[in-house]
């Protein structure tokens, strides 16, 4: 009799389980229905916060997918026919082309970002149409997307002001949407003042891209720690001496050499000093793009190391810190253990740290251990959330780096 009445009661909590699950899918369609203006926030709203089962967060991702696509298409779906992106009072001239026959998986998107800087608008102007076409020799037997971009501004960092990242996310989103692109094949490159640009994003938004790669520009201060997961080029001419370009190019070879070195499954990197070349290489640069297209991203690395730049970013794979909370050039390093279940931070300057959690990453359904620097900080379930799913892809519309579950980390050890 004992038995039944257990059974009867597993029975009834299931049921009851699948009666509130599905009645959060549709409390979620009903938010969605209606207009996005009059919406009352989600985090609000009990039914965001309540528990989900794996079928039903990718349900509710699907939903939440989707509307941030229509709210993309509302607002610059105009924009995109007419090649021009309107942000933050700024605007950005776009052009591209469409090679090869589409891809199964979405095609690829090569970004590519012309020469010039602080020189008059005509100028860059010039370089911006010569970029346009540029490759046309190499990526016309290829696949893909080669889209030039006309940078917003005239001043000599053109292409790493802090518009530049919002303009690529929308970018990136739109090409997603209008042009089927693939968000694990989209590939970025830049020449000369596109090239010093190259050397600041590649990093500093390097959970967005397959590969990168720089062409002829000079590094300032950016760091190659956070390119560990991404394949990144260099090809310089030998002669390039202004500023010392050709000298720095060699020091990135050999500092990528040594991180790979300590980390032999990662900084994958290809540095090429063409010889008897300026900084105009003839196009023996333009190899790059068949090399970039050998990789594929991945949005979910098992290591992460996160250096964080002069333009502020609150989110980087599956890791996160509060904006307040950010430290120009500080360090966070994590991995996880798909095996143990377990999350490991290494270093972690930051007093607030956000993990997301996705069910490719761990097992959901049991307890994550988390650990700092080897001591165990967390050992607990946590739970899929609508919320989690909604905030994740509130920013970048990106459905890898959508993540149901989170654990806050306050002063390494675990907080709410």
């Amino acid at each position: 009799m004992y038995l039944k009445r257990q059974v009867l009661s597993i029975v009834i909590v299931s049921t009851l389980s699948i009666f509130n699950t599905n009645a959060q899918i549709q409390e979620l369609k009903n938010w969605l229905s209606t207009p996005t203006m009059n919406r009352v926030p989600l985090e609000n709203i009990s039914f965001s916060q309540i528990p989900l089962t794996k079928s039903e967060a990718a349900s509710a991702t699907a939903l939440l997918l989707a509307d941030k696509k229509t709210e993309m298409l509302d607002n610059f779906d105009q924009q995109w026919d007419n090649r021009l992106l309107s942000s933050n009072g700024l605007t950005m001239p776009f052009y591209y082309q469409i090679f090869g026959s589409e891809p199964i998986d979405g095609r690829s998107l090569f970004i590519s970002l012309h020469g010039g800087g602080g020189a008059p608008p005509a100028v860059n102007d010039r370089q911006y149409e010569n970029q346009k076409h540029l490759y046309d020799s190499t990526i016309k037997n290829m696949e893909g997307v080669y889209m030039a971009l006309r940078a917003p501004t005239n001043t000599w960092d053109l292409w790493h002001q802090e518009h530049i990242d919002d303009f690529l996310n929308i970018i990136i989103q739109m090409a997603v949407i209008k042009e089927n692109v693939n968000p694990n094949k989209i590939y970025i490159l830049g020449y000369s003042a596109g090239g010093d640009g190259l050397f600041q994003l590649a990093p500093r938004m390097a959970d967005r891209w397959a590969a990168a790669s720089m062409m002829a520009g000079h590094p300032g201060d950016a760091s190659a720690l956070s390119l560990r997961n991404i394949p990144f080029s260099i090809h310089m001419g030998a002669l390039d001496k202004a500023y010392k370009r050709n000298e720095l190019a060699k020091q990135w070879g050999i500092k990528l050499d040594s991180l790979k070195s300590n980390d032999p499954e990662a900084y994958i990197h290809d540095v090429q000093v063409h010889e008897g070349l300026g900084h105009w290489m003839k196009l023996n640069d333009s190899v790059a793009l068949h090399w970039m297209k050998k990789y594929t991203r991945n949005p979910i690395p098992e290591k992460v190391v996160w250096v964080q730049d002069n333009r502020h970013h609150n989110r980087f794979y599956w890791l996160g810190t509060p904006d307040d909370y950010i430290v120009e050039k500080g360090k966070i390093t994590a991995e996880y253990n798909k095996s143990t279940n377990e999350i490991e931070i290494m270093d972690n300057y930051s007093d607030r740290i956000q993990l997301f959690v996705n069910d490719n990453m761990l097992d959901l359904d049991q307890p994550i251990i988390v650990k700092y620097k080897g001591n165990i900080i967390h050992n607990e379930l946590i739970a899929r959330t609508i919320h989690n799913i909604y905030t994740t892809l509130s920013e970048k519309g990106d459905i890898y780096l959508s993540f149901p579950s989170v654990i806050s980390i306050n002063e390494n050890t675990i907080g709410k």
